[in-house]
């Protein structure tokens, strides 16, 4: 096999293949009792990559590799993307490639709401790691900041690549017919999703809770301290509300709005944003930025606040089977899951950006509900929990399932376009490599050596 071929077929197995978020993936370290390998083994600037870096994700490599032979260098090649990313670091401070802390919290925030839910609850995972929410979060900022980043650069370098049906054409061509990866079952699953609706009268209970709460600090009541028995946001319950300073723009419209309305010691009445109900206390401004302190409360959701919200799924579900509306039109107006939403209603294999799916790897919810039905079916409303952990209603549809087949492009030209393209934009990541390599001081373990980090990628 030439290293054409090779690196064509290495590129396919690698996307098509999927691994789920590890710890490491997700950037938080391990438990007590875990301890990492440590040490430096390269130096980009002031940019370090660790030992236990390396070794992570080789043993990651290892695990999704389930007993098959491994690349004999492949501790090199991880250790030459681990100093790519180091030297997109090092060149954005150069470049002032920045990106905004609203963008970082928000990231900080989705990964630590996934890694909960994994875990089962934010007890048990501050538990398990020894540490309060707020502290596994500041863990997280500095690397999540580090990832955006080198997202930030890679676009400026890759943004612009595409390839073209015909560059796809010529990629598969280069992969030997007897290597090509086999496909196991794979089906395109579509989804519409409705939020149950908080009622009324839950939404009346949490004003007049938060009415009650003012009134105590009024009369002399600590803030902080009730906050911190009261208030319904994790993140910053235990800090007595506190959410630290923020630039304008950086919080929703109806929190920010009602803070820039208050003075130093104030408390702004009830209100109401997408995260529920707030008491804003406003501590103090500083140049630009501003810092205030909250009491959150979230009205829950029953099942009979599921009703109204099932009754339009029926609706839409008999609208569907009777051609009067898409299943698409339906997603994309109805819908409150915006990934899938604008996709037709059908879920994204985050492998490829496709829609088809490997059965073996769909949450169990939706195999254990699809593993019976016929193509174009679709199923009545459902009780359904969203990645957020808010309750809704949603149906499904099996839109089509291919059978185990060998790659082809007839089939999978998306998986087959997604894997070109990479190898596309690996070329242009070299092609910067190359030209700035020497831009910046490298230094490298003598454990490392042999991997020659420093060299053309041409002459690897």
């Amino acid at each position: 096999m030439n290293r054409a071929a090779a690196s064509a077929l290495l590129t396919l197995l690698l996307l098509v293949g999927f691994a789920p978020a590890s710890q490491a993936q997700l950037g938080i370290s391990r438990p007590k009792g875990q301890e990492l390998l440590d040490g430096i083994v390269v130096k980009v600037d002031n940019q370090i990559v660790l030992r236990s870096d390396v070794e992570n994700i080789y043993l990651q490599e290892t695990s999704r590799a389930a007993g098959k032979p491994l690349p004999p260098d492949l501790k090199c090649k991880i250790l030459q993307s681990l100093v790519l990313n180091k030297l997109m670091l090092a060149r954005a401070e150069v470049d002032s490639v920045t990106v905004d802390d609203k963008r970082v919290n928000d990231e900080v925030d989705r990964r630590m709401a996934y890694f909960v839910q994994q875990i089962g609850s934010e007890k048990r995972l501050e538990e398990q790691y020894n540490k309060p929410i707020k502290a596994l979060k500041d863990d997280l900022r500095p690397q999540i900041k580090d990832q955006l980043t080198q997202q930030k650069m890679q676009e400026t370098i890759t943004g612009k690549v595409a390839v073209t049906p015909r560059e796809v054409a010529q990629y598969f061509s280069r992969v030997p017919k007897d290597s090509l990866p086999y496909f196991n079952t794979e089906v395109e699953v579509g989804q519409i999703v409705i939020p149950a609706q908080v009622n009324e009268k839950a939404k009346q209970a949490a004003i007049a809770k938060l009415n009650d709460l003012r009134a105590q600090v009024l009369a002399g009541g600590d803030f902080a301290a009730l906050a911190r028995q009261y208030s319904e946001d994790p993140g910053s319950a235990k800090e007595g509300g506190y959410l630290g300073f923020f630039k304008r723009g950086e919080l929703v419209p109806e929190y920010e709005a009602a803070s820039m309305k208050l003075e130093p010691g104030q408390m702004s009445p009830v209100v109401q944003s997408q995260f529920g109900f707030h008491l804003i206390q406003f501590i103090e401004r500083k140049g630009n930025t501003y810092s205030t302190r909250h009491i959150l409360l979230k009205p829950e959701t029953g099942t009979a606040d599921a009703s109204e919200s099932a009754k339009k799924l029926a609706r839409l579900r008999r609208q569907i089977l009777t051609d009067s509306i898409s299943f698409a039109k339906a997603a994309k107006d109805n819908s409150s899951d915006k990934q899938s939403s604008t996709n037709g209603g059908l879920l994204v294999n985050r492998q490829d950006g496709g829609s088809r799916l490997p059965l073996d790897k769909l949450d169990p919810a939706v195999f254990f509900t699809i593993d019976t039905m016929k193509v174009g079916h679709i199923t009545p409303p459902m009780p359904y929990r969203t990645d957020d952990g808010k309750d809704a209603v949603r149906i499904l549809w099996l839109k089509s399932n291919t059978p185990p087949h060998q790659a082809n492009l007839e089939q999978d030209y998306q998986k087959i376009a997604a894997a070109a393209l990479n190898e596309k934009r690996n070329k242009a990541l070299d092609e910067w490599f190359e030209k700035n390599r020497n831009t910046v001081y490298l230094e490298v373990a003598p454990e490392y050596a042999q991997c020659k980090v420093l060299e053309s990628t041409e002459n690897k």
